[in-house]
């Protein structure tokens, strides 16, 4: 493995340091998983300094002071061959690359220090969401990170769990809506999945019973609130400012397009596989995570160019059957996050900054889109992949050519 990525004379210092074999498998997973020339040879001397600088036996534990000695002697000045000392960036990614290598060997104590408040209780908590709710794995991590921060909360304020209080529980929720960082509705969500939590710490005996009943979660309003979506100037200003030619231009390209014409959920987006795709008859087949359905649409042909050409000229191969895939390694499916982030980062490019920016905010400009053109709600619905007719009607609110109209009518007097 060292010979395909150093020159001779530094494969030979690299083989005949400690744990050569390891290291080199370790080589080769990274470069199945998508990395380049360049990044293995980082890698290589990261590990190699470590393996130089620790005296290690097979299988031992190591502890991440231990690394963050090494780190601390590989950054002085020519500590690493360099005159220069390391930057705190560059000693980060050494840590980084050493840590992956012994999480790999299985030789790590704790890759992240400490153990984290209450691992414990949140590894049984999504134990019990899998096992006997059933849930899937987007709702568990959802629930188990709601658990998350209000434990991470207790333990910033000296609050124990077994010490529990309902006005511990009002006084966590009450800093959120007196911040203004949560809607009402996310409030309201929050206190849902915070009741569980304190349900089931209650059958384990982490705090006293009778809790969980006392959380209620406040009151709001389904269509309080007007869609947030981005106006139609932007959504053309944003598709006209992909135009380059790299890799990750073209892959931007095809997934903000399957956004804008279709108002896709970020979920339906990343579970597009190639298979989905129906050249032959130009239909995209599509599995609408909400209602459990999967829908057909017509592939339009600038969409059907945009995809064609990142799976020609730059989609990575031997990587599974996933439409859009990471454009550094490792190579992996792009999931909702990472949508979620091409969204943003391109629509900062283009000067908006504000507001609702994520991929839903697209979906939201498409059906205001078609509202202006005069579409039926049922037809925006279906369009939309709405199984509810009043998850439709929340875009009349918008309609502002209609409300001119009712503004405009002749009372006959009555006014």
């Amino acid at each position: 493995m060292f010979e395909d990525i150093f020159f001779p004379p530094a494969a030979a210092k690299h083989r005949d340091a400690p744990f050569a074999d390891q290291r080199a498998e370790y080589l080769r997973h990274l470069r199945k998983s998508g990395a380049s020339r360049a990044t293995l040879r980082k890698y290589a001397n990261d590990h190699h300094h470590l393996v130089r600088h620790l005296s290690l036996n097979e299988h031992d534990r190591i502890g991440l002071a231990e690394v963050e000695a090494v780190a601390a002697i590989w950054s002085r000045p020519k500590g690493r061959r360099c005159a220069r000392a390391a930057t705190d960036k560059a000693r980060q990614r050494f840590v980084s690359h050493c840590v992956e290598l012994l999480r790999y060997l299985g030789w790590i104590e704790d890759a992240n220090g400490e153990p984290g408040p209450h691992q414990v209780e949140l590894k049984a908590y999504e134990d019990w969401l899998r096992n006997v709710r059933g849930l899937s794995a987007e709702t568990i991590d959802g629930y188990s990170r709601g658990a998350g921060q209000f434990l991470t909360r207790l333990e910033e304020t000296g609050a124990k769990l077994g010490a529990l209080a309902i006005a511990d529980v009002d006084r966590i929720i009450g800093e959120k809506q007196k911040h203004g960082a949560w809607s009402r509705r996310t409030i309201h969500h929050f206190a849902q999945r915070l009741r569980l939590f304190v349900g089931f710490a209650e059958t384990r005996g982490w705090c006293r019973p009778g809790l969980s009943a006392g959380i209620v979660a406040p009151g709001f309003m389904a269509d309080e609130v007007v869609p947030k979506g981005i106006h139609r100037n932007d959504v053309l200003r944003l598709l006209g400012s992909i135009q380059g030619t790299r890799p990750v231009d073209r892959r931007d390209r095809a997934v903000l397009m399957l956004f804008v014409s279709y108002g896709l959920r970020a979920s339906e987006v990343a579970g597009l596989r190639l298979d989905d795709i129906d050249w032959e008859n130009e239909l995209l087949r599509v599995r609408c995570s909400k209602p459990g359905r999967t829908h057909l649409w017509p592939l339009s042909e600038e969409v059907g160019s945009a995809i064609l050409d990142y799976i020609h000229d730059v989609r990575p191969t031997c990587f599974g059957r996933s439409l859009f895939l990471t454009s550094c390694a490792p190579i992996r499916p792009v999931s909702r996050k990472t949508l979620g982030k091409i969204v943003r980062d391109r629509l900062a490019g283009i000067g908006v900054v504000t507001g609702r920016r994520g991929p839903h905010a697209l979906r939201h400009a498409a059906a205001q889109h078609l509202l202006d053109q005069g579409m039926a709600m049922k037809v925006i619905g279906d369009y939309l992949g709405h199984r509810d007719p009043s998850s439709t009607a929340i875009y009349a609110k918008v309609d502002l050519a209609a409300l001119r109209e009712v503004a405009a009518l002749d009372l006959e007097g009555l006014s």
